[in-house]
């Protein structure tokens, strides 16, 4: 079921039938449980209490990466899981998923010596199966002097540099691949409901877990049902010791803030991404180029003031983050004025007792715990590896899974006749450069081609100065489930991170696009508008 007009009574209409998976969460990894059960042919169901994508999934620094850092606390098994999955993401999600060039800028007084980070660089090449690819050393990554990276990044001024690294990871737009997971799985037969809230599980006489109580939040309905499947899996991230606990478990998680700030490329103008050491603590962070602005981060604090949808950045991450910019590039002269936004994301990392926050593994694990099956900690970039384990775990409920590895977790050109056509059609029209062709169809799959049928070619112009485009804006308000504008403009398309004040001197000329859409009236606009400036105050500004 397509997510127009209507959609959303359309599955409620669905939902009082027997499910062989119900999938709690629409996150990233709700969202590969999701696509992996469809093409295991089950009948699977995902439900979000929010948006989807509405928590951490819309929050992450936005990199699909091996994780380099994760070799310093020797934890090689996940450092080779997610640069296996960085590569095999890159190949099957072009457009979405983008090789990123990084510089590791070496510094004085670093608490880890430049030459340790290059021997890690080797291996991070070997795992990847490619340690021949460029530069003179013949590995993909390659040393310089200071002089060259200074050539190499201009803003990079600081007289503590030393040297460094070029390297490669890759970037997304997270809230974009959860999206294009789910709608390639509602094509393929499952079902995916935003804003239904788990009220509560559903026990046998016995005090199995058989269903839940669904309850419906968008504010436009009310709704309630009682469902049943075969198996119950819990993939709410920072959120699942909250169904646990329910059923009388020990909490387990450990919930780890990561904070960044939003810049104009202009102040900081970045070719590339660049990491280093923090020079207080010895952490990595880092500034990547991302949608025409800056991204810096990212903090890593125990979250203890509950487990809000939308944190907020702290006062001290403020100033721990933005000290670290005028230490590395002092000549942009960087101060509170220039940060255009922040955002904030809960980490759903299992406790394991570390005292250093950053210490604790980023590792999956799966429990079952009275026929709930939960899936917690992981990483962006390893979702199809926990959502393939977690298939795997749920076999002793649902009988032999067959998993067929040449089925991609997404469908590139050519895995279908219609997406082929779709992406011939995409990516041989001459109404965009290349390069937004390539942009479009990575980000919508088959449905771009929507974005390009000829009543849409008037709006085929930018929204202020970001990338994305007037009919974006038409075809999310139109076809991607949108309840409310901050779904719209913080994760259907990124006007929130990426314009001043998250988009609000834009709102009027957004308006004759997206509400006839909606089907809003004037009254219902402007509390959406009122109730997007202040979530947009509260948690994506700094005051």
């Amino acid at each position: 079921m397509t997510w127009t007009k209507g959609w959303r009574e359309g599955v409620w209409s669905q939902l009082d039938q027997p499910w062989d998976m119900i999938i709690i969460g629409g996150g990233i990894t709700g969202a590969g449980i999701l696509r992996q059960a469809t093409h295991a042919g089950l009948r699977a169901l995902l439900v979000e209490a929010h948006d989807f994508a509405s928590g951490t999934s819309s929050r992450s620094s936005k990199l699909v990466h091996g994780g380099m850092r994760y070799l310093k606390n020797a934890q090689f098994k996940l450092t080779l899981e997610s640069v296996s999955e960085r590569e095999y993401l890159l190949r099957q999600g072009r457009g979405l998923v983008n090789r990123l060039g990084f510089l590791y800028a070496s510094l004085r007084g670093d608490r880890m010596p430049g030459f340790l980070f290059g021997a890690g660089l080797t291996v991070y090449d070997l795992m990847a199966g490619q340690p021949v690819l460029t530069g003179r050393s013949g590995w993909s990554h390659r040393v310089y002097d200071t002089l060259d990276m200074r050539e190499l990044c201009p803003p990079l001024t600081t007289p503590a540099l030393t040297g460094g690294y070029r390297y490669f990871d890759a970037q997304t737009d997270d809230a974009r691949l959860v999206l294009r997971l789910l709608r390639e799985s509602v094509a393929a037969g499952g079902l995916a409901l935003n804003y239904a809230r788990v009220e509560s599980l559903l026990k046998t006489n016995s005090g199995q877990v058989c269903g839940v109580a669904l309850k419906d939040t968008s504010g436009e309905m009310e709704k309630d049902v009682e469902i049943r499947g075969r198996i119950v899996v819990n993939a709410t991230g920072a959120w699942t010791d909250a169904l646990r606990v329910a059923l009388g478990q020990t909490p387990r998680m450990r919930p780890l803030r990561g904070s960044h700030l939003v810049l104009p490329l202009s102040r900081l103008p970045l070719t590339r991404a660049v990491a280093f050491l923090h020079p207080k603590d010895g952490r990595p962070v880092f500034a990547l180029p991302w949608e025409g602005v800056v991204i810096f981060g990212t903090t890593d604090v125990d979250h203890k003031t509950g487990l809000q949808t939308d944190p907020a950045i702290s006062a001290g991450e403020f100033e721990y983050l933005l000290t670290a910019l005028q230490h590395v590039f002092p000549r942009q002269a960087l101060s509170e004025a220039d940060i255009m936004a922040t955002f904030s994301g809960l980490r759903p990392v299992v406790d394991t007792g570390k005292a250093d926050p950053s210490k604790e593994s980023r590792e999956h694990a799966i429990w079952e715990e009275n026929g709930l099956l939960t899936v917690a900690g992981g990483k962006l970039t390893t979702f199809r590896v926990m959502a393939r384990d977690a298939l795997k775990a749920a076999r002793r409920h649902l009988g032999h899974i067959h998993f067929d590895p040449n089925i991609p977790v997404l469908n590139p050109p050519g895995s279908t006749g219609s997406t082929t056509a779709a992406a011939i059609d995409i990516l041989t029209d001459e109404t965009l450069h290349s390069a937004q062709r390539l942009r479009l169809l990575g980000r919508y799959g088959a449905d771009a081609q929507a974005l390009l049928a000829p009543q849409a070619r008037p709006e085929l112009t930018p929204v202020g100065s970001t990338p994305y485009l007037f009919a974006e804006l038409r075809h999310a308000a139109r076809a991607e489930g949108v309840v409310h504008l901050d779904d719209l403009l913080l994760r259907r398309v990124r006007l929130g991170l990426l314009l001043p004040q998250g988009g609000a001197d834009l709102l009027e000329t957004i308006r004759p696009i997206v509400q006839p859409e909606l089907g809003w009236d004037d009254a219902r606009w402007q509390s959406e508008v009122t109730a997007y400036n202040r979530l947009w105050k509260q948690s994506y500004s700094f005051q």
